[in-house]
């Protein structure tokens, strides 16, 4: 009724198609799974990633047509004194606690038993030789200035990408990507790359700004102009992106919306370090009945620390939280939460379509939609994180958006993997997707 007082500039258009082109060999649209350091952090024996061939296999059955990984560039190429290192990698994880078992192991990512040793270089190649008989690509990124060496027995992969002074870091990952990208051309794989990372989310990691790091982006570019080559932002200025700077070659940018779940964390201080009254008495309430005191539990290695974003207080948090008394929270509280959690995925993911648009280059919801919760609770798994989660793949497909997770959390290292028919159900919208443009 109202369309008739506008003019038709004010008439809404279809956005659907891509934000910008796609190479073509690549697919149309990407249905990214994230298993970020976890294909090599949680390979030993029984681990989720223990066969490469099954693993990749198991994604493809589930529509998936693209992996997104850490593919530790410094640490193979870079340079920096690692080749024995690489072709030795000991996995501890965080390391062993005093009640016999291991840091981390009730959260996400950080769950890695470790115990074993592996050839990374070999078993990179390896992935890609599988992936490519899957018909899957990979999209490339680092976490080494965010969490990946922690998971080391040795602290030598974090001293030595720590000791590159800071300003010298984006061109020290630009040189360690370039080697990569030739050796994996050499091998054959070069069209298997749908992305290349500078980094993974460069605004919550061991870096400066990302416009410090543009010129060796562009001198990457400029040296593989047949491939998209980017950096990650974990939270961008959705509200300003003019701010974000110019040469990235796709947006890659994450969607996350706290809302409830940020609520949570705040009430039970969990996220921080150095609380004088951890665990407060919130959180005291919500342990299992099993937890040790924080000081019989102790703490991973220092240096573990130093080589991560994540505390102490928040491994112990969700190594001994209730994920039944987590969850009944978030489930009670997240009603007031709705309509502003809608409403912000709705909207971040529009922002980044659009400035991918106004760029002309291909936009990735690389990570998406709630935000991190320990392993065993299912508020993100569960009827309302999925609800979620399609609404922000309904909106990005709506403003062209080239890839997009199902969720973080849709990958065989956590327990959402086993949710198969919602992933292959709505893998086939998102590559259905592709085929309606088309025609």
């Amino acid at each position: 009724m109202t369309e008739r007082y506008l003019g038709s500039g004010h008439l809404s258009e279809d956005e659907s198609s891509l934000t910008g082109p796609v190479p073509a060999h690549l697919p149309q649209r990407l249905t990214i799974t994230l298993w970020d350091f976890s294909w090599y952090t949680q390979a030993g024996p029984g681990d989720p990633y223990e066969d490469l061939d099954a693993v990749v296999a198991d994604a493809a059955a589930l529509g998936y047509n693209a992996i997104r990984i850490c593919a530790a560039p410094l640490l193979l190429c870079g340079q920096l004194g690692l080749d024995d290192h690489a072709r030795a990698l000991e996995i501890e994880g965080l390391g062993a606690s005093p009640d016999g078992g291991y840091f981390g192991r009730r959260t996400r990512w950080y769950d890695a038993p470790g115990g074993y040793t592996l050839d990374l270089r070999g078993r990179l190649l390896a992935l890609f030789e599988v992936a490519r008989r899957h018909g899957i690509v990979i999209v490339l990124a680092s976490w080494e200035y965010q969490q990946s060496p922690a998971f080391a027995a040795s602290p030598a992969w974090f001293d030595a990408i720590d000791a590159v002074p800071l300003d010298q870091r984006y061109a020290v990952l630009a040189g360690a990507w370039d080697r990569m990208i030739g050796w994996l051309t050499t091998h054959g794989f070069r069209e298997q790359i749908a992305l290349v990372e500078l980094h993974n989310e460069v605004d919550f990691s061991i870096l400066p700004a990302l416009d410090q790091g543009v010129p060796a982006l562009r001198g990457l570019r400029e040296r593989h102009p047949d491939l998209l080559i980017t950096a990650s932002y974990g939270k961008p200025p959705h509200l300003a992106m003019h701010q974000v700077p110019d040469g990235l070659g796709a947006a890659q940018f994450h969607v996350y919306s706290y809302g409830v779940l940020d609520a949570l964390q705040q009430v039970l201080d969990i996220r921080s370090e150095g609380s004088a009254d951890f665990p407060n008495a919130e959180l005291a309430r919500m342990l299992r009945g099993d937890a040790p005191a924080v000081a019989d539990y102790g703490r991973a290695a220092a240096w573990k620390y130093r080589a991560t974003v994540v505390t102490d207080q928040m491994i112990y948090g969700y190594d001994w939280i209730d994920p039944s008394a987590w969850d009944t929270w978030l489930e009670e509280h997240y009603p007031a939460y709705e309509a502003v959690m809608l409403r912000e995925i709705e909207s971040r993911t529009i922002a980044i379509a659009r400035w991918a648009r106004w760029r002309d280059v291909p936009a990735v919801v690389g990570e998406g939609w709630v935000g991190y919760t320990p392993l065993h609770g299912t508020f993100e798994e569960g009827s309302i994180g999925r609800a979620l989660a399609e609404h922000g793949i309904d909106t990005a497909l709506a403003h062209g958006v080239w890839g997009v997770v199902l969720c973080s959390n849709a990958a065989p290292h956590h327990p959402m993997w086993e949710q198969r028919d919602w992933q292959a159900r709505v893998n086939a919208r998102i590559l259905g997707a592709s085929t309606s443009q088309q025609q």
